[in-house]
């Protein structure tokens, strides 16, 4: 029970003026002589009190984002104009954002590819969301321009096994190779409503508070970073049990 008392004391103090301003000014005095005390004979104490405030916050930060995500849902999964893959009617949808020059999206998109072999029934939309720098937003351009000639899962995965980078002359080439037609794809990358399109997966970003790349969203938790294919087929296998 003191120990219990010390922790919340502490953390208390620790939160901040505002949280502490509800004791009086004996009080206060009367809290600090008993932690200083406290502390003296066990300073594991003041960890524990910053441990508790840290996990405390961070089910605060999970919580909003699961609210965010239900509030964006339509935008997340919903717009048409998506690339998927996998299968359009999977039962289990998963939102990528991810930027093609990105190493750790590559390492995603070898683990990520075989799962969505293996299992059928996953839809994957795929959020462009360069933020890399200026070859990225040409490349971003490059897979949304080829989207319109039904090639944008090829040109993903071309561009997606480069061990380089994805210059104009390596795009041309590969899209070249994979049968797109250059000069219309050139032309249209050039689009405004492409551009249009990125913004909004900018934008979206932002506002789920997504910090890097990859980014994955299974239901209504955000996976950031690479993950390994078994872990995705856990969260995969626990969304169908949650929407059952």
């Amino acid at each position: 029970m003191r120990r219990a008392f010390l922790l919340a004391a502490a953390g208390t103090l620790v939160a901040g003026r505002a949280m502490a301003q509800a004791f009086t000014e004996a009080q206060r005095a009367e809290i600090v002589a008993i932690l200083r005390d406290a502390l003296s004979r066990d300073p594991s104490i003041l960890r524990d009190a910053f441990g508790a405030l840290q996990a405390a916050d961070e089910r605060e930060r999970e919580d909003t984002q699961r609210a965010t995500i239900a509030a964006r849902h339509q935008d997340i999964f919903g717009v048409a104009a998506d690339p998927v893959r996998g299968n359009p009617r999977g039962n289990v949808a998963i939102a990528e954002f991810f930027d093609v020059r990105c190493p750790y999206c590559k390492r995603l998109h070898a683990e990520l590819g075989p799962l969505l072999r293996r299992d059928g029934n996953i839809r994957v939309v795929m959020k462009d969301l360069p933020i890399l720098g200026p070859q990225s937003v040409v490349a971003s351009r490059a897979l949304l321009a080829a989207q319109r000639q039904g090639k944008y899962a090829e040109l993903y995965d071309a561009l997606m096994s480069l061990r380089g980078e994805p210059t104009d002359a390596v795009i041309r080439s590969e899209a070249e190779r994979i049968g797109l037609d250059y000069a219309r794809l050139r032309r249209e990358m050039d689009d405004p409503a492409i551009q249009q399109r990125l913004d909004a997966n900018i934008a979206l970003a932002r506002t789920l508070r997504i910090e890097g790349t990859p980014a994955l969203i299974i239901g209504d938790t955000l996976i950031p970073g690479a993950v390994t294919a078994g872990q995705i087929e856990q969260m995969v296998a626990e969304e169908r049990r949650r929407t059952r």
